[in-house]
C-alpha cells in the first residue's frame, strides 16, 4: 500500500516555531551573546554561514531545549539543523501513533535504530527527550562514534537510553549491527545525499550562495561535514537503493525502516524497487522549513 502525506512548514509539535528568541538562548549559553547581531531588517540573528556560529546556536537549543548539560562536536564535523531534525523524529512519532492506538507511543519499550548516528547524536538526543524512546545509534567513522559516546556519558539521562555500535563493513547498513533476535520498531537515517565530495561542495556553496549571496572560497568548511557525512559511492540513490535491499534480510527484525530522502524526483525509482523487494506498506512524508522542502521515505513488511 502506498500513501503519500503532505505537511506545511515545520511539525505542529516542534518547539522551534517562528524566530529563535537569541536573548534566552544566550542565557543558556553565555558565548552566544559574541555571535548575535542586528541585521539590515532590525531583527537579532546569527551569521548562518559561519560554521562557529551555528554550533553555538545547536549547543544552545538542545541545552535550552533538549534536557543537555554538554554538547559539542569535532571542527569539521555535521552541525545538523535542530528544527528539521526535530521534525524527522515528531513525524516518524506521529507514523508510530497509527499502530498505537493513534498515540505517540513512549518509554522505554519503544527502540530505536539510527543508522549513522554521527558525532552530533542528534536523533537520539531528540527522541529520547521527547518521546523517551531507546537507540541504538551504528557509525562507520571512530572519532564520530567516540565523540558520541563522549555526549552520552557526559549527560547522565543518555547513559541508560543510548547505546552506539561500530559498523565495521561501509559497505553494509544492517548486518553486524542489528543482532540475531533483535527487535526495533523503528529505523532512522539521514543518508549522505552525494555522490562525490565535488557534489557535495557544489552543494554547500549553492546554499552559502542562497545565505549570503555570494560564492565562498571553502564552502565544505563553512557547512561542516566529513566524506562519510555528505557524500558516498552512488549517491542518494545508491545508498537508499542499498538500504532497501538490505531491509529484504531483516524485514521481520523493524517494524517502520526510514530514510530521509532529499531529491523528490528519486521517489519514483525508490517506489519502484520497495515494490520489487515486496513491502507491505510504503509512505512518503512531506516535511518543510521555509523555502526547503525534503521528505520521510517509509517502508514496513509487516504493517
Amino acid at each position: 500500500m502506498k500513501s503519500k502525506e503532505k505537511g506545511a512548514g515545520l511539525h505542529p509539535r516542534n518547539l522551534h516555531q517562528g524566530r529563535y528568541d537569541l536573548p534566552a538562548l544566550a542565557e543558556t549559553v553565555p558565548e552566544l551573546k559574541e555571535v548575535i547581531f542586528t541585521n539590515a531588517y532590525g531583527q537579532l540573528s546569527i551569521d548562518f554561514a559561519n560554521p562557529s556560529a551555528v554550533k553555538l546556536l545547536n549547543k544552545a537549543l538542545l541545552l535550552h531545549f533538549y534536557e543537555l548539560s554538554y554538547w559539542d562536536i569535532p571542527e569539521g564535523y555535521l552541525c545538523p539543523p535542530i528544527p528539521g531534525r526535530a521534525d524527522y523524529v515528531l513525524h516518524v512519532g506521529d507514523l508510530l501513533a497509527r499502530d498505537h492506538d493513534r498515540k505517540v507511543p513512549q518509554g522505554a519499550e519503544i527502540k530505536v535504530l539510527d543508522v549513522g548516528t554521527g558525532a552530533n547524536l542528534i536523533y537520539p538526543i531528540l527522541g529520547t527527550s521527547l518521546f523517551g524512546w531507546n537507540f541504538v545509534g551504528t557509525e562507520i567513522e571512530f572519532q564520530a562514534l567516540s565523540n558520541a559516546a563522549e555526549i552520552i556519558s557526559a549527560n547522565s539521562r543518555l547513559v541508560d537510553k543510548v547505546a552506539l555500535r561500530y559498523q565495521a563493513d561501509p559497505s553494509v547498513i544492517f548486518q553486524s549491527v542489528v543482532e540475531e533476535g533483535e527487535y526495533f520498531e523503528l529505523s532512522i537515517c539521514n543518508p549522505p545525499f552525494h555522490e562525490s565530495a565535488d557534489m557535495a561542495r557544489q552543494g554547500s556553496q549553492r546554499k552559502i550562495k542562497n545565505l549570503k549571496g555570494k560564492d565562498s572560497a571553502d564552502p565544505i568548511l563553512n557547512f561542516g561535514g566529513q566524506a562519510t557525512e555528505l557524500w558516498t559511492v552512488g549517491g542518494e540513490i545508491g545508498f537508499i537503493g542499498r538500504m532497501i535491499q538490505e531491509s529484504v534480510t531483516v524485514q521481520t527484525q523493524v517494524g517502520w525502516f526510514t530514510v530521509l530522502v532529499s531529491k523528490g524526483t528519486h521517489l519514483s525509482y525508490f517506489q519502484g524497487q520497495l515494490e520489487k523487494a515486496g513491502v507491505k506498506s510504503q509512505r512518503v512524508i512531506e516535511m518543510g522549513q521555509g523555502n526547503k522542502r525534503s521528505r520521510i521515505l517509509a517502508w514496513s513488511f509487516l504493517r
